[in-house]
């Protein structure tokens, strides 16, 4: 049967209701960090503006559910490439006049009208609808599965991955990089491919890791002076940061200063508006520890069950689906999602090192909170075009 047969909307009101109520908590935590910000971004009006990128997320959101998820094949290559062509914009930087620098990363593009985007953020819903598409080709070429069809089909995943992965992480955005690989991470664990040839990258992985460990622990001083003077020399930095914080203040500062703020909350916060920890622009990266100074372990808990709860919804819309290509779509969007929770909370706890990777909904950001409601409307259009028939 044809399920774009059926126009009746089957909305997914847990879903809504979950998103609908971060972004309530993310204006009002902005609008509570607001006086505390530096004096530059005096007049800014951050609440203001991130309740306008909801209200255009939500017309996004309406709109991408309108049409009927399998017609994303259609138009995936064309925006996969025009992703590609905005990250090599970046890469080339040309034309320099858009390009935009903060923080030393060229990340950004400033269009005279649009404003400023981040190609990585969107390049994560284009990478999600391009894997689900080889995924799904492959798969109904190859129904008969073999070793050498898995491997195939790993080929053709890596080829579509690692260019975007790469020009995001000379950018530098390591933050990014790890993303788009947490997608294609958790698509490939779905694929179809033997667990066993899975576990045997794996390996590789690990083997690879040690290798580098062993090396570094054998030969500090060169592996050190080689990652200082390359284009990854702020991953080295990162790192130490967070091995050690107080050896290196200079990288480790702003986590010394999270630990502080968060643990300053205690159970139940020290209440709206007090802030006695300073952290620089906490309004995106680092949003997770003005709930937790404010509203304590309480309110902390209460943001980490509600992306629980929106993780968990995505997985049972996931696992319902009863078309591959939806059931690919949702996954891909749970590993971008998953990953980025993991890693925004994580890193605030010294649990992983820091990345510029904002809290997805509560971060202030247009084009990642426009990306993020995006991949939410995708979600509730694969659920609301999927029918459960009496003996499925």
């Amino acid at each position: 049967m044809n399920q774009s047969n059926h126009t009746k909307l089957n909305l997914d009101s847990t879903l809504i209701f979950i998103v609908i109520l971060l972004g309530v908590i993310s204006v009002f935590t902005i609008y509570s960090i607001e006086p505390t910000l530096p004096a530059k971004y005096e007049g800014y009006h951050f609440p203001i503006k991130q309740a306008v990128w909801y209200v255009l997320g939500g017309i996004a959101v309406i709109f991408v559910m309108l049409i009927d998820y399998d017609r994303f094949r259609q138009i995936t290559w064309w925006l996969y490439g025009l992703g590609m062509v905005l990250l090599l914009i970046l890469f080339f930087n040309f034309p320099s006049s858009i390009v935009y620098e903060a923080n030393n990363a060229v990340s950004w593009i400033k269009f005279p009208v649009l404003g400023t985007i981040q190609p990585a953020e969107i390049m994560k819903i284009f990478l999600v609808l391009a894997i689900a598409d080889v995924i799904t080709r492959h798969n109904h070429k190859y129904v008969n599965r073999t070793v050498h069809s898995d491997l195939g089909l790993l080929v053709k995943i890596a080829i579509v991955s690692l260019p975007p992965m790469g020009l995001i992480a000379v950018q530098p955005d390591l933050g990014g990089f790890l993303v788009l690989a947490a997608i294609a991470s958790a698509m490939i664990l779905v694929s179809g491919i033997r667990w066993r040839v899975i576990f045997s990258i794996i390996g590789v992985g690990i083997g690879s890791l040690a290798v580098l460990f062993v090396a570094y622990k054998l030969f500090p001083g060169s592996i050190g002076t080689f990652l200082d003077e390359s284009v990854f020399n702020h991953v080295a930095s990162r790192f130490y940061g967070w091995i050690d914080p107080e050896k290196y203040p200079d990288s480790g500062f702003q986590l010394v200063y999270a630990m502080l703020a968060i643990g300053s909350g205690q159970l139940f916060g020290k209440g709206l508006h007090t802030f006695e920890v300073y952290i620089p622009e906490r309004h995106t990266d680092m949003i997770f520890t003005a709930i937790a100074e404010q509203f304590g372990f309480i309110g902390a808990s209460v943001v980490i069950t509600l992306f629980f709860l929106l993780i968990y919804r995505m997985i049972h819309i996931g696992i319902q689906s009863n078309d591959s290509y939806g059931s690919y779509l949702v996954t891909g969007l749970i590993g971008m999602f998953t990953y980025q929770i993991v890693q925004n909370i994580g890193m605030s706890i010294q649990l992983l090192p820091i990345t510029g990777l904002p809290l997805p909904f509560l971060s202030y950001g247009g084009t990642s909170t426009l990306t993020y409601l995006i991949a939410i409307g995708i979600v509730l259009n694969v659920h609301s075009r999927t029918r459960t028939f009496m003996f499925d």
